[in-house]
Formats: C-alpha cells, structure tokens, sequence
C-alpha cells in the first residue's frame, strides 16, 4: 500500500478511532493503531510478533485492529461498498458488455470460504464439505472486480444458495428493490439488469445461470455456458486478489466470530481501495483458492421458471452474435 493510501486512511478514520481515545492511558498515536490493524490484516502474524515489531503490548495491539476495524465498518464500508445507483448500473452493464458481450449484466456473484478455529459454540454447523471450519463470504463483484455488494458470518456447512436467502440481496432480489427497472428489449423480450451465477445458485430474472449439464446441451446452450463462465470467472478472480493481499484470510483465525467478521469485512473495503487506487498487486501474492469447485445444486430442484424466458432470450443473442 502507498503512502498517500495509508494517509488517506488514517484521516477518514481519525474521527471514530478519536472517540476511543481516553484521559486514564497514553493514547497510541493514530498511524501506529491503523499500521498495527493493517500489518496484521495483511500477514496473519501472532498478536505478539506485532507487538514486538510495533512496540506496543499484545492486548494494546487487539485493540487497535479491533478499534481499526470497527471504524472502516463505521466510516469506510457504507461509502466504499454499496448498491449502485441508476447511472452506475449504466455503467457496469457497458462494461460487461464491451468485454464479455453480455448485456444487461452488472456483477458476478460467488461464495468463499474464510477458515477460522472451530467455534466454541455449535462448532458443527461450521465444518465445511472440505473438512475444516469456516464461514462463507458471500460477494457481488462488478466487471473491473469491485466489491458492491459483500455478506459474511454464515456457517461454512451452508450451501451457497442458502447463504444467498439469508442475505439482504435476496431480501432486496424479493421485494423488486434490488435494481432499477430500466429494462432493455433483447430479441423482442424486455430484459432488466441481472448477475451471473454458477450452477448452485437458483435461477431468476435477475440472477442467471448455467444450464444444467447433463450431456445432452444443445450447441446454443453450449455456448451461453462457455462466455457466461469467461465472465464469471472475474469474481473468483476478485478473491483470489483479495486473499493475496490481505492474508489473515487464508489461514484459521483464532479471533471471536464477530472479530473475524469484522476484519472479513474491512479487508474487503481495504480490497476496493487498493483496486481503485491503482496499487501494486504482485502475481507471486496470489493462492489457489479452496471451494472454487461450485456447490452442487439443491436437491430436490428449486422451481426456477421466473428466469427462463430471460435466459432463454440472452442465449439467442449470444448465439447471434457468435454467428456474425
């Protein structure tokens, strides 16, 4: 991270981490509290190395990741990380198409997996199919591999659609609220703004998928599979992006739950940052990430006929297009 990228941190949080300070102890000074929040973040050291390399004691330095991670939830996530509007949608729906010829398409949606110590409290419900613990971060990237939409904290036994209906996505997805309608006519079919999912996820007007491969695809749907995939895969490059820079997220995380949550979150507001602040990312930071093979659907199959037609419309087109 840069200089001026480290500055522009401490300033917008100078104001919540000011709160915390108090008239009974030597306050930290502020750079240090965010370094010691932002070393850990990025190595997963123990919580006494960086007390030895910083010169503060182990229970000052939980402080200052806590205290650091508390106000990026407070300060910088809301502002850094949020539903597009009317004119962003425009956008990102260009932009997928300029370079994956989808249209119509604003994000790619996926889960991972962040490992954690197993819980003291209902520790099954949080063993993964891989054989570890976890909770599941699910996230909505846009084409350029921006977070605009995270939700973590479930438990690494739940299926990626489940985690999807118990977030506010969903919610939004239900109640029509999730984008504007500013539909499109595509083959004579007026088609709105929607996402890109893998085979676990339902089908729905705003959420598409691949069909299903049973070995009997037609060429058609051959093909919406293959670019639908090619565009897909900006998401689980997103993570494997995220997990390099920031590598507390690889490796088991003794904190609470709600600390790792916590820092799941900021690293995820820290990703964004970086991204669009042009930071050096090295290829050699990047790990092969687990659970990239997708969950397999739910069974028995969820009644999937709202996005059809959609689908159905968007792989004629892609088919069209393929023929010029």
């Amino acid at each position: 991270m840069s200089r001026e990228t480290f500055q522009y941190i401490c300033r917008r949080l100078k104001p919540a981490l000011e709160k915390m300070d108090t008239n009974y102890r030597v306050s930290v000074p502020l750079q240090k509290r965010v370094a010691v929040a932002l070393w850990k973040l990025a190595t997963n050291a123990e919580y006494r190395t960086v007390s030895h390399l910083f010169g503060v004691g182990i229970s000052t330095a939980c402080d200052c990741v806590k205290e650091s991670c508390s106000s990026v939830e407070e300060i910088l996530l809301p502002e850094t990380i949020q539903m597009p509007n009317t004119e962003k949608l425009k956008e990102m729906a260009l932009y997928f198409e300029h370079r994956w010829g989808l249209p119509q398409c604003v994000g790619a949606i996926d889960g991972s997996h962040i490992p954690l110590v197993a819980p003291q409290e209902y520790h099954t419900e949080y063993f993964n199919r891989k054989g570890w613990y976890s909770i599941v971060l699910q996230a909505v990237v846009d084409g350029r591999g921006l977070f605009w939409n995270v939700y973590t904290g479930q438990p690494g036994s739940l299926h990626d659609a489940r985690v999807l209906r118990l977030s506010a996505l969903w919610d939004l997805a239900e109640r029509g609220q999730l984008f504007s309608q500013q539909l499109r006519s595509i083959g004579g079919q007026d088609i709105g703004h929607y996402i890109l999912g893998d085979a676990a996820y339902p089908l729905a007007s705003w959420l598409m998928k691949p069909f299903p491969d049973n070995g009997h695809l037609t060429q058609q749907q051959e093909v919406f599979n293959h670019k639908t995939s090619k565009a897909r895969v900006v998401v689980e490059n997103t993570f494997g992006r995220l997990k390099g820079r920031w590598r507390c997220l690889q490796k088991r995380n003794d904190c609470s739950l709600e600390r790792v949550k916590s820092m799941v979150l900021t690293c995820c507001v820290l990703h964004n940052l970086c991204e669009s602040h042009d930071e050096e990312y090295r290829e050699e930071w990047g790990v092969p990430i687990p659970f990239s093979q997708p969950d397999l659907p739910l069974q028995p199959p969820i009644a999937e006929t709202e996005g059809t037609g959609v689908r159905a419309t968007l792989m004629h087109h892609l088919n069209c297009v393929a023929d010029v």
